[in-house]
């Protein structure tokens, strides 16, 4: 009988030990996205979300879109609704940090706390096409006799956009007083409005105008890139004479509140998303160039750049 018994326990040991140890589930996530669905930050958000999900690093996520302001009406609800949850992200970017330069909003960077940066997109200068223009530098030429002809249309006030014309204005010694800029609140509506004929030229990032572009709805006639984008004939600014170079970056940030420990928790969490294949599916279907950045060096990052973005702004009379 002992020897039974000894048996059964050593079987039952082993059994127990044989066992797999049920991992944490993934926790379901939360996105609050600053601006209106189509644009930018909408594809950014929504393609790290399924990348969160199809990397198991989400059981599922769910958005919030909430624009206007350059992402201040967004920011201000997400300070306000979701601080101290550790399940909570938002989308961030440069066009964030002109839109508090340039609005002077109640809630600023310090509600949030910058988690990762996630891409870099230069924009992209486009006409209709029916457009009397040919070139850019058709289009410089009236800007430089006539500013107040050139209808510039884009992202909101201190977008990437808004901010590049602004330094061509300043490049070509044109007085910052006479741009005709109408800011729109996402790329979408800026499309929209370049496509019926209200805009002389669109400002976006490339990601929003591709499918306009792809179809021929829209012409590339410049890039704010240092180099010429792959796959587009476009000339930069800087070989059109003019020294304007600026990216779009995007990223996500956390809440204020979380515990060291929640806050890397949701770092790794993207840091996993990051290599997925779903998300490179993304950034070759968008043309988003990946720099990933991560934690205190990408907080260190956003607060140089809104210094940075600062000086340019307050230059042009924005600030």
């Amino acid at each position: 009988m002992r020897r039974n018994a000894f048996l059964k326990t050593l079987l039952l040991g082993g059994l127990v030990h044989a066992m797999p140890v049920r991992a944490t589930p993934p926790p379901a996530l939360k996105l609050l996205i600053p601006a209106n669905p189509g644009g930018g930050w909408d594809l950014t958000g929504r393609a790290l979300g399924e990348a969160l999900v199809r990397s198991g690093q989400a059981a599922s996520v769910s958005y919030e879109n909430r624009g206007g302001a350059a992402g201040a009406i967004g920011l201000a609800q997400f300070a306000n609704a979701y601080g101290g949850d550790p399940h909570a992200m938002m989308v961030m970017g440069s066009v964030m940090l002109g839109g508090i330069i340039t609005g002077k909003p109640p809630v600023g960077l310090s509600k949030i706390r910058p988690i990762a940066r996630l891409t870099n997109e230069y924009n992209v200068f486009v006409l209709p096409p029916r457009s009397p223009f040919e070139s850019m530098r058709d289009v410089l030429r009236q800007f430089r006799n006539d500013p107040r002809s050139i209808k510039w249309g884009g992202g909101s006030r201190g977008s990437t956009e808004h901010v590049a014309v602004h330094m061509l204005a300043r490049s070509m010694d044109i007085d910052a007083r006479r741009i005709n800029y109408v800011p729109f609140r996402g790329g979408g509506e800026a499309a929209a409005a370049l496509m019926a004929g209200y805009l002389t030229v669109g400002g976006s990032g490339l990601s929003e105008f591709l499918p306009h572009i792809s179809s021929e709805r829209m012409r590339v006639v410049a890039v704010t890139s240092p180099e010429r984008l792959p796959g587009l004939t476009a000339p930069t600014l800087r070989e059109l004479g003019q020294e304007v170079v600026i990216g779009n970056w995007r990223g996500v940030c956390a809440p204020i509140g979380l515990a060291a420990e929640q806050r890397q928790a949701l770092i790794e969490r993207v840091r996993l998303a990051l290599v997925s294949p779903s998300w490179n599916a993304s950034l070759a279907q968008h043309r988003w160039m990946s720099e990933p950045l991560l934690g205190e060096p990408f907080e260190a990052f956003v607060a140089a750049e809104f210094e940075s973005m600062r000086t340019v702004l307050v230059k042009a009379g924005l600030g």
